[in-house]
């Protein structure tokens, strides 16, 4: 290594920079020293004060001062010479460099000649020079280490330095940075020059590929160079591995670790050559980026194609590696999760960018989007290339999101960052490992499109399984099953724990999903209305409505109140829909089939339904929104009136809830009203009864 890059501090004790005052009295000494053999004073004319030589070397020192930690040292006391005097030899004027960078000026209590001599370890000299020397001491060795580093990676990159390019993956123009993301990545893969390796992973659509390129632009000349392989399958990542072996050979012909490779050299020796070229002991400072590595071979995958990525690194321990994925059991180096943008404002800066309007981030209708896109970023980057494309209102597109979700993302414009995918396809590729690894959790996604995206627990499936699915009753056999199930979904990011649950006294754990893929699964997973899901999800949230005799009821009622009321809205489209289809049939003429129909929507069903309603009531009562439980009871007073009559016991129960929630609005004539109703139909049933039991047993028959 060279003397300069090794040297991080130099003392000089005494040193005449600019001349000393001695040097009369050595050209005396060297006259008379000359009567006796050759001498030579070419060196004391050197030392003159402000002589040609000095200046020019003072010139030099000075423009690389900066460079190292100066300390000059000088002489307080004048040194006794011939005839009883005395003369200070080189003055401070002289001992200290003018213009010096990081240097200090350090007074040694003595003459010139006793500088460096010193009578102990206590000597006043002593301990000041020694001092001195030890805080320098202190902070050379990391930074001579890192200018060793340095230089290594200047000396790596000249023979292995590859021009930067992302020729291998489309790059968004409107990205937002995750600085936090970025930093923690940088923090990661210039900690030593060890082998380092990050693994973004998270939902399909998160941003993590463009995350990578973001990270790889912002630092590519922390490398020498940097390489992107797509490794969605082994035949992707050869082929990468074959174009990075072009490249290579295009910018250093006499790579000899690429010897012998030519154009139609087979894919497994192009892969074996690169690998030996990123192994060499000189070359460190390169990055891989390997993208897509979404169907990893692990012990519990058994999916046709599943891709080993240790195959692909280089054994080498040395390199920087990033690995994108969606599956959460890949674990190549630091893992960092890629969530949804936290911050409004990023997700309305996407969408305006990629809309190219004005005064997105202002438009409480877009405010209104972004929530509902809930910092997707691939949701946003669609929305915002739909309206570039088209005149409809932000408002208007917010609309049809809701209402024609599908045709609205088939008929969006393709976004090139995300390759060939759309919204609508994204997670396809997830839902198809699902199914390969487990039926049952590809089922359960099928099952919570009808219930509400977030706050999904064991204990809400369980109740009454047991008349449900073989399927369903796998999955609720017991709390293990049923998180094996919820496993697989998370592994690729399709769910996850239910944020509200963690550490508040909720009682059990939820999971959740993104609103986004709650809506992919209504429209895609689910391709048409299924009947039978939507009764399991109505008929599991009205069975586990507790009673107020259960512990900390009104902590079930709450969290049950987001899946009420996404039941309440296709249950009554069930019945609607039942009744319309009879009427048709008998207006047809088709008797038969009107009857079949009228069937399907049997008596005990739709008395199990106003249950549900009541119960529902009972809820919002309980919640503190009376309103909504006046219109549940009503719905189901009417209900148990004309399928069961005006006396039976659930009526009476929901004229009883009726009169109460009138009772706590101050609605006293309404209340009053209601009172009566029930007390009148209360004592004719008494009235019956006893008439009854008055009657001869045979009568009666």
């Amino acid at each position: 290594r060279s003397i300069k890059t090794s040297t991080y501090g130099i003392m000089f004790m005494g040193t005449p920079h600019q001349g000393g005052s001695g040097v009369p009295l050595g050209k005396l000494l060297v006259n008379v020293a000359s009567v006796f053999v050759a001498a030579d004073d070419r060196l004391l004319k050197h030392l003159e004060r402000d002589s040609e030589t000095l200046q020019q070397q003072l010139g030099q020192y000075g423009q690389i001062s900066g460079e190292f930690m100066t300390k000059f040292a000088y002489e307080v006391y004048k040194t006794p010479v011939a005839w009883g005097s005395s003369i200070m030899v080189v003055p401070r004027a002289s001992a200290v460099l003018p213009g010096a960078a990081d240097a200090e000026p350090i007074a040694i209590h003595t003459d010139h000649i006793n500088m460096v001599k010193f009578t102990s370890k206590e000597d006043n000299g002593y301990e000041t020079v020694s001092g001195h020397l030890q805080i320098m001491v202190q902070s050379a060795e990391m930074a001579i280490t890192l200018r060793w580093n340095k230089e290594a990676r200047i000396s790596s990159e000249e023979s292995f330095s590859i021009v930067f390019s992302l020729s291998e993956v489309y790059e968004t123009e409107h990205f937002v940075a995750r600085n936090e993301m970025l930093e923690a990545m940088h923090n990661t893969l210039s900690h030593s020059t060890n082998r380092q390796a990050v693994t973004l992973h998270g939902l399909g659509g998160m941003g993590k590929t463009q995350l990578a390129i973001a990270y790889t632009k912002a630092h590519r000349h922390d490398h020498s160079a940097i390489f992107w392989l797509n490794i969605k399958n082994k035949a992707s990542v050869k082929q990468s591995y074959s174009r990075i072996a072009e490249r290579i050979l295009q910018e250093h012909p006499s790579a000899s670790q690429l010897g012998g490779i030519k154009d139609d050299s087979p894919l497994d020796d192009k892969v074996a050559a690169v690998k030996r070229w990123l192994e060499y002991s000189k070359n460190t400072h390169w990055l891989m980026v390997f993208d897509n590595y979404d169907n990893p071979k692990t012990s519990g995958n058994t999916i046709p194609g599943a891709v080993d990525i240790s195959e692909f690194l280089p054994k080498a321990y040395h390199g920087s590696i990033i690995v994108t994925t969606r599956s959460s059991n890949v674990s190549v180096g630091q893992r960092i999760r890629v969530g949804k943008l936290k911050d409004v404002r990023d997700s309305l800066q996407i969408v305006s960018d990629s809309s190219c309007r004005k005064g997105v981030i202002d438009d409480p209708s877009a405010i209104e989007l972004v929530e509902e896109l809930d910092g997707l970023p691939l949701a946003l980057a669609t929305a915002g290339a739909y309206l570039n494309q088209c005149s409809t209102s932000i408002a208007d597109y917010l609309r049809l999101y809701r209402t024609s979700w599908e045709k609205l993302q088939r008929t969006s414009p393709q976004i090139k960052s995300y390759e060939d995918r759309k919204l609508y396809s994204t997670w396809q590729l997830s839902l198809d490992h699902v199914m390969q690894q487990n039926r049952n959790s590809a089922m359960l996604l099928r099952l919570w499109a009808y219930f509400d995206n977030q706050d999904l627990w064991f204990e809400l499936l369980e109740e009454g399984s047991n008349d449900g699915p073989k399927w369903l009753r796998q999955i609720t056999e017991d709390q293990l099953s049923f998180n094996e199930t919820v496993r697989v979904l998370g592994d690729y990011g399709l769910v996850e724990v239910a944020k509200s649950t963690i550490g508040v006294e909720v009682g059990p754990v939820g999971y959740g999903m993104h609103s986004c893929v709650h809506s992919w699964t209504i429209h895609v997973v689910n391709q048409e209305w299924d009947g039978a899901l939507a009764d399991l999800a109505m008929k599991r949230v009205g069975n586990h409505i507790p009673y107020e005799s259960t512990p900390r009821y009104w902590v079930t009622q709450r969290r049950l109140l987001r899946h009420v009321e996404r039941c309440w809205g296709f249950c009554m489209l069930t019945l609607y829909i039942f009744n319309s289809l009879g009427v048709l049939y008998a207006k047809l003429g088709r008797l038969k089939e009107a009857e079949e129909i009228y069937e399907m929507a049997s008596e005990q069903e739709k008395i199990l339904f106003f249950k549900t309603v009541n119960n529902t009531g009972i809820v919002y009562a309980d919640l503190g929104y009376p309103k909504r439980a006046e219109t549940m009871y009503q719905e189901a007073r009417q209900g148990f009136e004309e399928l069961l009559g005006r006396d039976h016991t659930l009526t009476l129960e929901t004229l009883h809830n009726l009169y109460l929630v009138y009772k706590s609005q101050r609605k006293h004539v309404e209340a009053a009203k209601i009172y009566q109703q029930k007390a009148s139909r209360e004592k004719d049933i008494c009235i019956r009864r006893y008439s009854a039991a008055k009657t001869p047993l045979l009568s009666r028959y």
